[in-house]
């Protein structure tokens, strides 16, 4: 590891070097690239300087401890115990840093929810869930667009389809995909007996054109007239698009838009991050193959949390982690529960790096 440190910065001080180059300040393109990878190392190498300091210290104080002052021989012995438990957090902190970083975490999401079992209750949690993650969008200062959606008529949605953009929206988000199952007592029903509904939440990073080519002889491309709840037109022109990939079968609507190329486009988008997220998930599979322990997959297939009406409860079945704040989290603060899923994943990859070496 501290080979691999040493490297690191030795690139760290070179990157310093050449961005005070005036060749290298004149080149926009090559300046940006540069600064970007050098703000990449900065925690990594700063960490690594503060753990050779404190070798250094440690060195210093066992000398220490051959003084003819008994006194100063106990006040190294302390000294030394100190540094030490900082040296063992920083290595710990060093080897998070080294972890290879997912490269879909500085990306854009495309956030797909839709209603599982349940009817109609299913179909306004995805409303529910929708308004949460839009509102913890808003906390962050990210920007929320509409993609799609297939609303009900008592103000759910069979499926709502949103593209969230920021600062590294997917290492925050991607641990969000999974089923999420709602137990409360639904409007409808006069008994006052509590309903168990799912939705199934999928969080796919954006795809530009750099990342999926798409050969337009693989599309099949239909237009129809948009139309509202229960199936009435909205429209009066074949406005709304549905783009079928053909080598895969992946099917993408939208009908929002009232202009049929401004839907097209937006179904492009969606497809994109759904043949990049099926790329992925293969590439995944073929590594779990070879390696058992796979961490965070984000499998949607799997229950991951339950959200408890009766009892203002959350439960995240994955990390154990309940919280009897249901209220505040559906307005958005979703913070704490992400903070702790971060940290579960990056903890479960430190152990499975760990039992590969």
């Amino acid at each position: 590891m501290f080979q691999k440190l040493e490297s690191v910065e030795s690139r760290y001080n070179d990157l310093s070097d050449r961005l005070s180059d005036p060749r290298v300040l004149e080149d926009k393109a090559q300046y940006r690239k540069l600064s970007q990878e050098y703000s990449e190392l900065t925690a990594l190498v700063e960490t690594y300087r503060q753990h050779k300091t404190i070798i250094q210290a440690i060195e210093n104080n066992k000398k220490l401890l051959d003084d003819e002052d008994e006194e100063i021989q106990e006040l190294a012995k302390e000294e030394i115990h100190i540094l030490k438990e900082k040296q063992g957090n920083l290595e710990t902190t060093l080897r998070s840093l080294l972890l290879p970083k997912d490269p879909f975490d500085k990306k854009n999401v495309i956030l797909e929810i839709r209603a599982g079992t349940g009817g109609e209750e299913a179909a306004l949690f995805v409303a529910d869930l929708f308004r949460m993650y839009a509102r913890y969008a808003e906390t962050r200062g990210w920007r929320v667009e509409t993609m799609s959606q297939n609303a009900t008529g008592l103000g759910g949605f069979k499926e709502i389809i949103a593209l969230i953009e920021g600062g590294k929206v997917y290492s925050h988000l991607k641990y969000e995909s999974g089923v999420h199952r709602v137990q409360r007592v639904p409007t409808t029903e006069s008994q006052g007996r509590i309903h168990t509904s799912a939705v199934t939440v999928a969080v796919l990073p954006e795809a530009e054109e750099v990342d999926i080519k798409i050969d337009p002889s693989d599309l099949r491309v239909d237009v129809f007239r948009s139309s509202g709840p229960g199936g009435q037109s909205v429209n009066t022109t074949d406005s709304a698009v549905r783009v079928t990939h053909l080598p895969t079968g992946v099917v993408v609507t939208c009908q929002d838009e009232k202009s049929q190329h401004k839907n097209k486009a937006k179904a492009l988008k969606v497809l994109r991050a759904r043949l990049l997220d099926l790329a992925s998930t293969e590439q995944r599979n073929e590594i779990s193959q070879a390696r058992k322990n796979q961490v965070g997959s984000g499998d949607r297939s799997e229950r991951i949390r339950t959200y408890n009406f009766p009892q203002g409860r959350l439960t995240d079945h994955r990390i154990g982690l309940t919280l009897y704040r249901l209220e505040s989290i559906l307005e958005g603060n979703l913070d704490e529960i992400i903070d702790h899923l971060q940290a579960h994943f990056q903890t479960e990859a430190l152990k499975a790096k760990k039992s590969e070496q």
